[in-house]
């Protein structure tokens, strides 16, 4: 796959969506969303063919409407009501699941390449399982069960998914997350132990002048707060490294296949970078750091074709019903940012 988007072409993109956005106290986002999918979308190529986003502002404003008024009510009626409060937050919860599989089909459909669109088909009672029934199950389990959740969401997400009338297979098991989140934890273990031993060298060395139970304690918090601090910044790149790679290596369209290649290293150089100029430019240098970390994300990702791609494309076209245009209005409706 290339991108050929540019950080000066889209930051004018960025610059007017962010003006019109505080002027119209927010109402443009929804136009702002699809000028900035467009953008994205119409620079990613694969095969030499571009993809493309079909999405109405209308469409995501409803959505962004929808979305608000929860939240509004939730945060007002909270305040002089704790349980109506916490009523609110009940059916939002409750919600949540079949406006998450809206989205997906609004995004899916308003999606195509070479002039064919993608679709999702996932149930409502699906969505449910996955969406919240497993995530409420990883939050009492203390997050044990999160990697099986993660792998399952992946799962519904990826077989539900359609390009023409070709599904999508996914093959990574719920073993390939854990394998996963467990070595971040080991990373951890081995930080907070390497941490905790060098304190407490130093203390016998009596080049930290406490007592023995001071220095004990003292170990434990330095090893807790670099432990922290070294996954808050290494892990997310290590596990959203991973995950990319997981997921594309083990997907399937027809007969294709894909790979990707993201490095760990690479991602903390370029999340690392970008964190650091966004943050001495006041902000400016977002739209630079949106182009360079998709740049990379895309373009490591490549198709592994059984066949002819042009034979592939030309089949499902013959193929299509008609079926998906006709339900087109149904999919009306967007909660994602």
């Amino acid at each position: 796959m290339q991108f050929s988007g540019s950080g000066g072409e889209y930051f004018r993109i960025w610059i007017v969506n962010v003006c019109l956005s505080i002027v119209t106290l927010g109402v443009y986002s929804a136009w702002a969303k699809v000028r900035r999918n467009q953008y994205f979308y119409r620079h990613t190529t694969l095969a030499g063919a571009g993809f493309d986003y079909h999405g109405e502002p209308m469409a995501i404003l409803k959505g962004r409407i929808v979305a608000f008024l929860l939240f509004a009510c939730y945060t007002l009626v909270g305040k002089f009501d704790q349980v109506a409060g916490l009523a609110i937050l009940l059916v939002i919860v409750s919600v949540m699941p079949w406006l998450l599989m809206r989205s997906l089909r609004f995004r899916m459909h308003n999606t195509s390449y070479r002039g064919l669109r993608f679709a999702f088909h996932g149930s409502t009672g699906a969505a449910y399982f996955n969406f919240l029934l497993l995530p409420v199950l990883s939050a009492l389990t203390l997050g044990l069960l999160w990697p099986l959740a993660q792998q399952r969401m992946a799962r519904y997400t990826r077989e539900n998914s359609t390009y023409g009338n070709e599904f999508f297979k996914f093959f990574a098991t719920s073993g390939a997350y854990y394998r996963i989140y467990l070595m971040t934890i080991f990373i951890g273990v081995l930080v907070f132990a390497g941490l905790m031993a060098s304190v407490m060298l130093l203390g016998s060395k009596e080049l930290i002048p406490v007592e023995a139970g001071q220095l004990v304690a003292m170990s434990v918090l330095v090893a807790a707060i670099g432990t922290y601090l070294a996954l808050f910044l290494l892990a997310y790149p290590y596990v959203a490294a991973r995950l990319q790679n997981l997921v594309w290596n083990t997907t399937q369209l027809g007969p294709h296949g894909f790979h990707a290649q993201v490095r760990a290293r690479e991602m903390l150089g370029i999340m690392f970078g970008n964190v650091l100029l966004i943050v001495l430019t006041l902000g400016l240098y977002k739209p630079f750091a949106d182009i360079r970390l998709a740049r990379y994300r895309i373009e490591h990702v490549a198709l592994l074709p059984r066949g002819s791609i042009d034979e592939f494309v030309a089949g499902l076209q013959t193929n299509t019903s008609a079926a998906g245009e006709e339900l087109a209005e149904m999919f009306d409706f967007d909660i994602a940012l």
